[in-house]
Formats: structure tokens, sequence, C-alpha cells
């Protein structure tokens, strides 16, 4: 089976954003991807990690090409949340230097910040914090941003931006989120 190699290859900013399913899901896809090329990932999520998500697991087995960080403190602004705005602001800094600990050590083709549009939306991360991520990335590491609301300065950076729009949703017909598609 031939492989395709880019003339020139180039390290890509990728926007997953809108108010539609599945931005998470096309980030984790590829992520399986890569890792059939043989890359190496790295996910940080900004906003799961009170509740279980079956990515959580499922990424671990994928080891040791890909890796996940669950550094989040729940869906602060949807779901009612235990902990105070302090917390997350705490969590998301505290992902956003673990981002760039995991860019500068040179041992990830692919870097995924899940629902860091949504951390940056919320006060818990700052434009000028994932600005500099983009900016300071490694030439040939690609870099992944999903999460609802993208900022409009990370957008004109990135070189890819998928809006997932939502058409219609269970959840909105009261099915409540179902195991293995929504979480």
């Amino acid at each position: 089976m031939k492989v395709l190699e880019p003339k020139h290859k180039v390290g890509l900013v990728i926007v997953i954003t809108g108010n539609g399913k599945g931005k998470t899901t096309s980030a984790l896809g590829i992520a399986l991807r890569a890792v059939g090329h043989n890359m190496k990932v790295c996910i940080i999520c900004f906003i799961k990690g009170d509740m279980y998500s079956g990515e959580f697991d499922s990424v671990k087995r994928l080891s040791p090409y890909a890796e996940i960080h669950v550094t989040g403190k729940g869906f602060l602004g949807i779901i009612s949340s235990p902990y105070p705005f302090e917390e997350h602001r705490a969590s998301a800094q505290s992902a956003l230097r673990l981002a760039r600990e995991k860019m500068d050590s040179g041992s990830f083709d692919i870097l995924i910040l899940d629902e860091v549009n949504n951390a940056m939306e919320l006060g818990l991360a700052d434009l000028h914090q994932i600005l500099d991520l983009i900016d300071n990335k490694p030439q040939f590491m690609h870099l992944i941003l999903t999460g609802r609301d993208a900022h409009k300065e990370v957008i004109e950076k990135a070189h890819t931006v998928t809006e997932m729009k939502e058409i219609k949703h269970a959840f909105t017909q009261g099915i409540e989120p179902q195991k293995g598609i929504d979480f």
C-alpha cells in the first residue's frame, strides 16, 4: 500500500469549534490516524475531568504513541460545579503549563488542547496565552484546539478551521447522554 509523503512538511494549527457535537471526537479521530503512522500524540483536557468519559481509557490503550492528561474540573457554566471559579482557572493554568512542557519536550508530533476554546471564553485561559502557544510551537508539530467559541484571532492564525453546526441533538429531545456516544 502506498503511503503519501508531503513535499513540504508543515506543522498545522487546526481549530475545531462550533455548537455542534463532535469536536473532541474529531480530534480523537486525528489522534487515531496519527498513531497509525507511528506518530506521538499528547491530549490535554481543559474542561473535562469531573465525570468519566470513554476517551480517557481508550487513549491509554494507544500507549506508548498517545497520552492523555485530564486536568479540568468540569463544565463550568453548563453544569453546576462544586468548585469555585478560582479552582477552575488554576486547573486551566496548570494545563497551559503542561501544554508548554509537552510542546517544548520535542517528544510529540501532535498536541491536542481539548476544549481550550471554552476555557478561554470562560476566562480560565487568556487569549495571549493561547496565541503564545500557537506562535511558539515547534515548526513541524501539529496543534489542535477544540471547543466552542473559538476566538477570532485564534481562527485567523489557524491553517484549518472546522465549525461543527448543530442541526438536531438528542439531548434537546430529552434523551440523556449515551455511553460510548456522548461520553
